[in-house]
């Protein structure tokens, strides 16, 4: 098998891992009781995965190719654009949400804003397996570990809103599908052209969006139903995503 067929399912692999959150739907608990925790989980997770893995990330790609006071620019403008981003998201959706159901929006903005996390995994997952393939195996490990709680965070929302296993299996698997994406993109287009600081920006840009849908969307819903549950689980979630990061990098 090749390099580029490998980079290709070790995505895929990394993606359908976004599905074994959606079985947490099953869970038969008091309704009110389970939205707090998942969205309190999901707060936690992503706010952590921007704060320990997102933004060094980025620090660390443009810091290669710019000084440290213009890495600090580039990356605060690219967090600034990723706020302003998902606040438009979150206006946009919110019109089109069904019947108004802000747990809705809240499944669906999740999701696209994971997917645009997603991409750019997809895209390292490829150059890094085309480049080592036991590192590639790594990182795909990693990437499969924090995708479970996002997978928590999109089909739990869905579900309770829209009463629909269907939906919330299908909107989780988009946002999975998105990995694979990721590595046909760098494929057809990026790996010639995509560099350090490109990415290192992108990575502020989703840090951004994920911080401010964390903050002000999760949080805040999650203590509506529960402020004791969310609170607790939102440090449940935020453990486990240290753990996976001093695990596996």
């Amino acid at each position: 098998m090749s390099s580029n067929m490998y980079a290709f399912l070790l995505s895929t692999i990394a993606g359908i891992s976004t599905l074994i959150g959606f079985l947490f739907i099953f869970i038969k608990k008091d309704r009110k009781s389970v939205i707090s925790k998942a969205l309190g989980f999901a707060s936690g997770v992503m706010l952590t995965i921007s704060v320990i893995d997102l933004v060094p990330n980025s620090f660390l790609l443009i810091i290669k190719q710019y000084n440290f006071i213009y890495t600090i620019f580039l990356i605060l403008m690219g967090f600034l654009m990723g706020v302003i981003i998902s606040g438009a998201i979150d206006r946009k959706v919110e019109k089109k949400s069904k019947n108004g159901l802000k747990l809705y929006k809240l499944g669906i903005i999740t999701m696209l804003v994971i997917m645009m996390h997603n991409i750019p995994e997809g895209i390292a997952t490829y150059i890094t397996t085309t480049n080592n393939i036991e590192l590639g195996i790594m990182l795909t490990i990693a990437i499969a570990l924090h995708n479970i709680p996002e997978g928590i965070s999109i089909s739990i929302p869905i579900y309770y809103s829209t009463n629909s296993k269907l939906k919330s299996f299908l909107y989780t698997l988009i946002s999975g599908m998105s990995e694979p994406l990721g590595a046909i993109i760098s494929y057809l287009f990026l790996s010639r052209f995509v560099n350090d600081t490109i990415l290192g920006v992108i990575y502020s840009i989703i840090a951004g969006m994920m911080i401010n849908i964390s903050i002000n969307e999760l949080y805040k819903e999650a203590i509506d139903y529960n402020k004791k549950n969310t609170i607790i689980y939102f440090i449940i979630g935020s453990f486990i995503m240290i753990l996976n990061h001093l695990l596996f990098g």
